[in-house]
């Protein structure tokens, strides 16, 4: 949808929690396309609508605490479920670094590439806040 920057998911927040209005708005015009002759053929078209409740954005926006856009090196790959692995371990494999915004593809996850900036939210998927890492140093190489 819109040019695959939307996608119809009744899960969001990286497919960990189930919005029940969103699974409605997908029922709603399953159910109607039982009898689509009758009802989204004719008059009652309007059912269509209610796949809007399920669409959510791919990509990966960045905005600073001004709501200013901010381009923030990303790494995007496919995700690894990590759970119980010691350490600090990678959420994401086989990834590409690339600068926001980027376009995530379904079983797609991202992580920021550097420390340089620190996220609000511990998903990265949407509009995400960031804020500037006071403890952050360039290294003296990449300059």
């Amino acid at each position: 949808m819109g040019k695959g920057t939307m996608t119809v998911n009744p899960y969001h927040h990286d497919r960990s929690l189930l919005s029940h209005t969103a699974l409605a708005g997908l029922l709603v015009p399953i159910i109607a396309m039982t009898n689509a002759e009758k009802l989204i053929m004719t008059d009652s078209h309007f059912l269509m609508y209610f796949l809007a409740r399920a669409m959510y954005p791919r990509f990966l926006i960045t905005f600073n605490e001004q709501l200013e856009n901010v381009s923030a090196s990303a790494r995007v790959g496919q995700a690894v479920d990590a759970v119980g692995q010691v350490g600090r371990p990678k959420n994401i494999t086989g990834f590409q670094t690339h600068e926001t915004p980027v376009l995530l593809a379904h079983s797609e996850r991202a992580e920021l590439a550097t420390d340089k900036y620190i996220p609000l939210t511990n998903v990265l998927e949407g509009f995400v806040i960031l804020t500037k890492n006071p403890d952050y140093q360039e290294d003296e190489e990449s300059l």
